[in-house]
C-alpha cells in the first residue's frame, strides 16, 4: 500500500528540496524472523538488489550501529554510498541515513508490525533530500511519486525473496 505524505510544499530555489513519502509492504513470514533477515547485512547483500558488480563493507560499530560502504557501477560511474544504520530490535525498527553518494543525509526509516504469527507488515518512511536545487512544485510531485513507486517495487521484490529463502 502507497502512502503519500500530505505535507505543504516549501520551495527554496537555493536550497536542496525535502521530499517526503511512505508505503507499507506486507511480508508472509513472522515480524521476528522479516526483522532479523532484513537487519542481517553481509558483503554479498547487493547481489539482491540486482548490483552484480556491487562491494559491501560492513563495519559493526556497536552492537546496534553498523556502517555500510557501497560501491556499484551506473554506466561508466563509480558510486559509492555510505550509510549509518541505527537499529532498534525490541521494535523491530531501524533507520538509514546516507552519509555520502546520490541520497547524501536522506533518512529511511523502517518498522515492522505483527499482523497475525505468520504475517507482517514493513512501515517504511522516506526524508529524501534532492540535492538538484530550484525544482519546480510539478518537478518535486512527479519525482516523488517516482522514488516512492521506485522503493516500494524494490520492497515488493524483497519480500518475495524473504519469503523464498524463509519457507525452505
Amino acid at each position: 500500500m502507497v502512502k503519500r505524505l500530505s505535507q505543504p510544499l516549501m520551495i527554496d530555489e537555493k536550497m536542496p528540496t525535502s521530499i517526503n513519502y511512505e508505503f507499507s509492504q506486507t511480508f508472509n513470514v513472522p515480524a521476528k524472523e522479516a526483522y532479523l533477515w532484513c537487519t542481517d547485512y553481509s558483503p554479498d547483500d547487493p547481489a539482491i538488489m540486482g548490483e552484480k558488480n556491487a562491494t559491501r563493507q560492513v563495519k559493526k560499530l556497536t552492537n546496534t550501529t553498523i556502517l555500510l560502504t557501497e560501491t556499484f557501477r551506473i554506466g561508466k560511474e563509480n558510486i559509492k554510498k555510505e550509510k549509518l544504520i541505527q537499529l532498534y530490535p525490541d521494535r523491530l525498527m531501524w533507520v538509514s541515513t546516507h552519509l555520502s553518494g546520490p541520497n547524501k543525509y536522506s533518512q529511511f526509516m523502517y518498522e515492522i508490525s505483527a499482523e497475525t504469527p505468520s504475517a507482517c507488515r514493513l512501515d517504511f518512511t522516506a526524508q529524501h533530500i534532492e540535492h538538484k536545487t530550484g525544482m519546480s512544485q510539478t518537478d518535486i510531485l512527479k519525482l516523488k511519486d517516482k522514488l516512492c513507486r521506485y522503493d516500494s517495487n524494490v520492497w515488493k521484490l524483497l519480500a518475495k525473496e524473504m519469503e523464498k529463502e524463509l519457507k525452505k
